[in-house]
C-alpha cells in the first residue's frame, strides 16, 4: 500500500511520468506491478494500466525466468542496478528484448519494491545475432576459398612434377589440359573477388552504348551449350517480339549476370531443362524495363535460405561449394551489378523442384545509329598489328612470371626492356621511351607503389607514361592502393595473354609512338582490315581476294537496291542489306553497320519508310564510294 501511495506522489511523477522515451515500471520485491508509464503501452502493444496489477514474472520468456529472478533478487540488495536483460511478453505474443536499470526503493523510501527504466534492446540483439551469423558465414567463405585456392595450386603443381618424370607426348597433353583446367579455375575465384572489391570500392564503371538483345543472348546460349548436352539437360531461350529493339546500356555488364545466372542452374541441374526468358516489364517513355527470367528444374533453394543466398560469403548451404566449387560471390556480385543499374532481381524456388531467377533493368531505348558495333571488344583475337613495335617496360623480380609476360609481348613483336625492381625502373624510365610500364607490387629495394610515386614526379611527358599494376593482391585496400599511388590501372595475377591483350589494347587503348605517325598516314575512315589480318594470320593473297569479291559483288547488290527503292519494295531492300552485312562485319567497314540494321529491320517490318528511304540512298552512296577505295587499293597493292 506505502508503494502504492508513493506512485501517486508528485515528485515520482515529474522524475518519471514526464520522461515518455523509457519503459518505466514500478513493482514491488514479489514483482507485482503498482504503475507502468505510457511508453510500455506504446512499445509493447497493452492498453493504458492494463498491467497494473498484474505479476511481472508472468511476462517474462518462460525458459529464461530462474535465471531473471534470480538477478531480480540480487538487485534487492543492491541500492542501483544496471544492465539486467530479459524477455517480455507483448500483446501480439511475440517477446521483445529489454534492459533494465533498477533504483532499489528500500535504499532511497524505505519501501519493499523497484522502480524499473527499461529500454528496448531488441534492435541491438538483433544487430548483434545478425553480426555473428555475418561472421560464421565470412570464416565458413575463407575456409571455402583456402579450400578452392589449394585445390587447383595443387593440381598445378602435381601436373607440373608429373611433367617433369618423362612423360610421353599423350601423357603430356594430359597432364597440360589438366593444369589448363586447373589455373582457370584459380580464375573465375580471384575475378570474383576482384569484381566485388572493384563494385564495393565503387570503381566499376557502367557503359552506356547500344545493343540488341537478339545478338547477345544467342551466343550467351552457345557458350552453355556444351555443359548442358554433358549433363543431358535442355537448355533454350525466348525473346519477346517487342524486344527487337535497340536498348542503350552496359552489354558485357547484362552478360556477366545471366552468365553467372545460367552457371549456376546448369550447375545445380542435373535433369531436366534451363529456360532463359526475355520480355518487356514495361515501357515508360524513353525507357523500357526488361524482364530477365533463368528457370531451371534443379535442386532448389530451401526457403529458409532465400533471404541469405544474395549476401557476401554466403551458400545457401556450407557444403555446396564443397561439392560443386565456386567462391560463393556470385550472386552477391549479379544482385550489385542490377542494383547498380537501378534495377532489382528477386528468386522463386522450392526445394528439389527448381529455382526462377527474375532481373529487372530499366534501359533507354536507343536508335540504330547507337548500336554497339562489336570489333575486337567481342573477340578473343590478339592482333599483333596494334602492338607491333610497342616499348614496354617489364617490372618484375620474379623470373618465372618475368619470363611469361615477356614471351607474351615478344609474341606480339613488342620490344620488351626489364627492371628487377623498382629503383632500376625509376632509372629505366629516366633513360627510356615507353608506351608503357607493367608494374610489379612486391619487390626487393623498392616495391612498385614507391616506384610509381618517384616516376609521377619526373619532369616533362616521362611522367605520364601509362603504368599498370600486375598485382597478386586481390582486395579492395589493395586496388585502391594501386590506383592511389599514380598507376593506371591494375591486372591480377594470374592472367592470361587475353587478359594482358585486353587491358593494352582495349581498355588502356595504348599504342606504339612509332607507329602513331604511320598509322595516321595510312588508316582510313571506311574500312579496317585488322581482323581479317587476324583470321588469315596476315595472308596478303587472301585479303586482297576478299577485297576483290566485295569490288565485284556490291555493285549489283547497289543496283538491286535502287530497283527496290523504286518498286517500294521494302522486304527486298531488307534481304539485300541482311546479305551484305558479313562482309562488312569481315573488312572492318564499321560505321555502315548501323544503317545495314536500320535498313535490315525497318526494311523487313515496313517501319520508319520515309527514313529508310533516306538511309538507303545513303547507303547506295557509301557502297559506290568504298568500292572505288578498294578498287584503287588493289591496283597500288
Amino acid at each position: 500500500m506505502k508503494l502504492q501511495q508513493y506512485v501517486t506522489k508528485g515528485s515520482f511523477y515529474k522524475a518519471v511520468v514526464e520522461d515518455g522515451s523509457d519503459l518505466i515500471f514500478v513493482v514491488d520485491f514479489d514483482g507485482n506491478i503498482c504503475y507502468h508509464n505510457a511508453s510500455v503501452g506504446d512499445t509493447l502493444g497493452y492498453k493504458s494500466k492494463n498491467l497494473i496489477g498484474k505479476n511481472f514474472f508472468n511476462y517474462i520468456l518462460p525458459s529464461t525466468l530462474p535465471d531473471f529472478k534470480t538477478k531480480f533478487r540480487q538487485s534487492q540488495k543492491r541500492a542501483y542496478t544496471e544492465k539486467v536483460e530479459f524477455q517480455f511478453l507483448c500483446a501480439d505474443g511475440s517477446f521483445r528484448f529489454l534492459e533494465y536499470n533498477a533504483i532499489n526503493l528500500k535504499h532511497k523510501e524505505g519501501l519493499d519494491g523497484f522502480i524499473l527504466d527499461c529500454r528496448d534492446i531488441t534492435q541491438r540483439k538483433q544487430d548483434a545475432e545478425e553480426l555473428v551469423r555475418l561472421q560464421k558465414a565470412k570464416e565458413q567463405f575463407l575456409a571455402n576459398i583456402s579450400h578452392e585456392i589449394r585445390t587447383p595450386i595443387n593440381g598445378i603443381a602435381g601436373m607440373a612434377d608429373l611433367l617433369g618424370q618423362n612423360a610421353n607426348a599423350a601423357e603430356q597433353e594430359t597432364y597440360l589440359n589438366a593444369i589448363r583446367h586447373s589455373a582457370e579455375n584459380l580464375k573465375l575465384i580471384i575475378n570474383d573477388i576482384l569484381d566485388l572489391a572493384a563494385i564495393e570500392s565503387g570503381k566499376l564503371k557502367f557503359e552506356k552504348i547500344g545493343f540488341n538483345l537478339t545478338d547477345l543472348v544467342p551466343s550467351l546460349i552457345t557458350t552453355f551449350a556444351y555443359q548442358a548436352k554433358e549433363k543431358n539437360i535442355t537448355l533454350d531461350y525466348s525473346i519477346e517480339k517487342k524486344l527487337n529493339r535497340i536498348l542503350i546500356g552496359d552489354p558485357v555488364r547484362l552478360n556477366q549476370v545471366l552468365i553467372n545466372l545460367i552457371s549456376n542452374a546448369v550447375k545445380f541441374t542435373h535433369s531436366g531443362s534451363i529456360n532463359l526468358s526475355c520480355s518487356v516489364e514495361r515501357l515508360q517513355k524513353e525507357t523500357c524495363w526488361v524482364r530477365f527470367e533463368v528457370s531451371d528444374t534443379g535442386i532448389g533453394i530451401p526457403s529458409e535460405k532465400l533471404n541469405t543466398i544474395f549476401e557476401s560469403f554466403s551458400q545457401a548451404d556450407a557444403s555446396v561449394t564443397r561439392k560443386y566449387g565456386g567462391s560463393g560471390l556470385g550472386l552477391t556480385i549479379v544482385k550489385q551489378l542490377v542494383e547498380l543499374q537501378n534495377g532489382k532481381i528477386t528468386v522463386r524456388s522450392e526445394e528439389n523442384a527448381g529455382s526462377t531467377f527474375i532481373v529487372l533493368v530499366p534501359y533507354a531505348i536507343g536508335k540504330a545509329s547507337t548500336i554497339f558495333t562489336s570489333t575486337l571488344a567481342s573477340q578473343k583475337l590478339q592482333d599483333s598489328t596494334l602492338t607491333k613495335r610497342l616499348q614496354v617496360l617489364l617490372v618484375e623480380d620474379n623470373d618465372i612470371n618475368r619470363l611469361y609476360a615477356k614471351s607474351i609481348l615478344k609474341n606480339w613483336q613488342c620490344e620488351v626492356d626489364i627492371a628487377e625492381n623498382g629503383l632500376v625502373a625509376i632509372e629505366k624510365v629516366k633513360s627510356g621511351d615507353y608506351d608503357l610500364v607493367l608494374m610489379d607490387i612486391q619487390m626487393p629495394v623498392m616495391d612498385g607503389y614507391e616506384a610509381t610515386k618517384t616516376i609521377r614526379l619526373l619532369e616533362g611527358a616521362k611522367r605520364d607514361v601509362p603504368i599498370v599494376a600486375l598485382t597478386a593482391n586481390a582486395t579492395r585496400p589493395d586496388i585502391e592502393k594501386c590506383l592511389a599511388s599514380g598507376m593506371n590501372d591494375y591486372l591480377p595475377k594470374p592472367f592470361t595473354p587475353d587478359d594482358l591483350h585486353r587491358k593494352i589494347v582495349l581498355d588502356l587503348k595504348i599504342r606504339a609512338k612509332k607507329q602513331k605517325k604511320a598509322a595516321a598516314e595510312t588508316q582510313t575512315a571506311s574500312y579496317d582490315l585488322s581482323y581479317l589480318r587476324s583470321i588469315s594470320n596476315n595472308n596478303e593473297e587472301f585479303i586482297q581476294e576478299m577485297m576483290q569479291t566485295f569490288v565485284q559483288t556490291i555493285p549489283g547488290v547497289v543496283n538491286q537496291m535502287r530497283e527496290g527503292l523504286a518498286e517500294k519494295n521494302f522486304e527486298r531492300i531488307s534481304r539485300l542489306a541482311h546479305q551484305v552485312k558479313p562482309s562488312f562485319t569481315l573488312l572492318g567497314i564499321h560505321d555502315q553497320r548501323p544503317n545495314i540494321l536500320f535498313i535490315e529491320e525497318n526494311g523487313k517490318a515496313k517501319t520508319n519508310l520515309s527514313e529508310l528511304v533516306k538511309v538507303t540512298s545513303q547507303f547506295i552512296k557509301s557502297c559506290e564510294q568504298l568500292v572505288q577505295e578498294f578498287d584503287q587499293a588493289l591496283k597500288t597493292a
